[in-house]
Formats: structure tokens, sequence, C-alpha cells
């Protein structure tokens, strides 16, 4: 299959802790970089669906972050430039240099933000996945993420001893063996303490990302229905697109838009990057 020309599966070390890094596709096309939302326990598997359709003319990299799919669950720095350093060395150690378009589901937003701000060589554009930006955090008070954070160690208490074996994976575009492989790591990886932590920073990470400024590089957005997330997801979008001059798909579908519309998404994509340059 074309996707998996080229495809390669590696660990580097960063922090003294491995991180894993998928890579396949054209190895002459522009760098995808493929960065999961919060909890998403098997990113390279996850996003899948959308990659396979890109791979023939691009060069396809999933980052898993450490405590997401095969990287180890290590309990490192989670303020937002410890998050943005940690990927972008890992990169380099698996010899993938910029420039590169990051294409951030949910939370990774706020992290593709700051990677243009903090080091804007490195991006040459981003593609949101329905992409958090930093003012849905600022406003979520205290209280909301404590809630969030307890919810989640419940939710891990429970998965211990084997009590959420129905919980519903996406499978689209996966073989068996994936299947078998994604509900192994989601074992492992959901509602761990990596996430937790995370979330703990996600305040202050935004108030971060926010005070960096305007990102100047190509910036296309894709907006679910806001349904399955947090009031005024829409709304901060299609305010941050304005001050960013982005351009802004809406999707008529749930927030893993990347399961349901990967076919419009893949197009779109293609048409978005034909003829980018770096900024």
């Amino acid at each position: 299959m074309t996707l998996y020309k080229n495809a390669k599966s590696e660990y580097v070390m960063v922090n003294s802790h491995k991180m894993h890094i998928f890579t396949a596709g054209n190895e002459n096309g522009q760098k995808l970089v493929f960065m999961a939302g919060s909890g998403t326990a098997a990113p390279v598997y996850d996003f899948k669906i959308l990659y396979g359709k890109l791979a023939d003319a691009f060069r396809i990299i999933v980052i898993e972050k450490f405590g997401y799919g095969s990287s180890d669950l290590y309990e490192g720095p989670c303020d937002i430039d410890s998050l943005v350093g940690f990927q972008r060395q890992a990169l380099k150690e698996a010899g993938e240099d910029g420039p590169y378009i990051l294409l951030p589901h949910s939370m990774s937003g706020i992290e593709a933000i700051r990677w243009r701000q903090k080091y804007p060589k490195d991006v040459e554009a981003i593609i949101g996945l329905d992409m958090a930006v930093p003012q849905t955090y600022i406003r979520w008070r205290p209280e909301q993420v404590e809630k969030r954070i307890l919810l989640m160690k419940r939710m891990r208490r429970l998965l211990e001893p084997g009590l959420l074996f129905w919980f519903p994976l996406n499978t689209r575009g996966l073989s068996k063996k994936e299947i078998r492989e994604q509900r192994k790591l989601w074992k492992r990886n959901a509602f761990n303490s990596c996430y937790v932590k995370e979330a703990q920073a996600v305040r202050q990470n935004a108030a971060a990302a926010a005070a960096g400024g305007r990102i100047d590089c190509p910036l296309l957005m894709f907006v679910s229905d806001g349904k399955q997330v947090s009031a005024g997801w829409i709304e901060n979008a299609k305010q941050f697109a304005m001050e960013n001059s982005a351009e802004t798909v809406f999707l008529d579908c749930g927030h893993y838009i990347h399961y349901y519309e990967s076919e419009k998404i893949s197009r779109k994509i293609r048409e978005f990057t034909a003829g980018r340059t770096v900024k």
C-alpha cells in the first residue's frame, strides 16, 4: 500500500526517555507533522485514516509525546515550552529537519501556535484539525480543570481492574492487527498521569501562547460542529482565525474530524499546500 511506502517506527532519546516517531510516505514531499489531542492513546493509529490519503504526496510524521502511543510514560515538565522543545528535539534526533507543516488536533493546537512563535523557521504552515486556541482554555475556571482531572483519575481506577473493557475506539482504516495493538496501547495509556499533568498546566500554557502574539504563517483551520467540546469553541476559533488571517472550513461532524471527513480534509490539504514556501 502507498501508506507504508518507506514506513518507519523509530525511538529517539529525549531527556533520557524514549519517544516514538512514525514516518511514512513520499520522502521528497512537504513534511506533515501530526500532533495528537489530549488523551489520544495511540496517535499513529488515530490519524491513519487521514494520513493514508496523503502519503503519496507528503512526508508523513506522527509524534507520540510522552505517555502517548508507544512512547515512555515519563512525567516530565509539562509547561508549553518544554512540550514543544521535547517534540522538536525528537524530530531532530530522528533526522527530520524542518520546515514542517504542523497538523495539531485539539489541545495540541496551543503547542503548534507556540512552536511557530518560538521557532518560526521550523514551521511553514499550520493546519488545525479542530485545534484548540488559547482563549478556550484561558476562559476555563480552575474548578473546571480540576473536575476534568478528577474524572481522568476515576476512569483510570476503573480501567486498571478491567472495568472499561467496553470503551469504544475508532477503528476506521485499521487492520485487525492494528486494532489489537490499538487496544493494548489504550489499556496502557488511557487516563495516565502524563495526561493529568498536561491538564494541570493547560491554563498556564494557553496564557503563554496567547502572550506570544499573532502567528505569522499560512493557517488553515478545520472546525467541528462544536458539540463534543467545551462552550465557546466555535466562537473562539472564529475570533482566532480573524486575528491571524486564517482560512476556515466548518464541518458538520464531531471533534475527531479526521474520522468523519478525511476525504474532504485531505483534498483541502492538497489544495492549501500547493505551492507553499517557507514564510
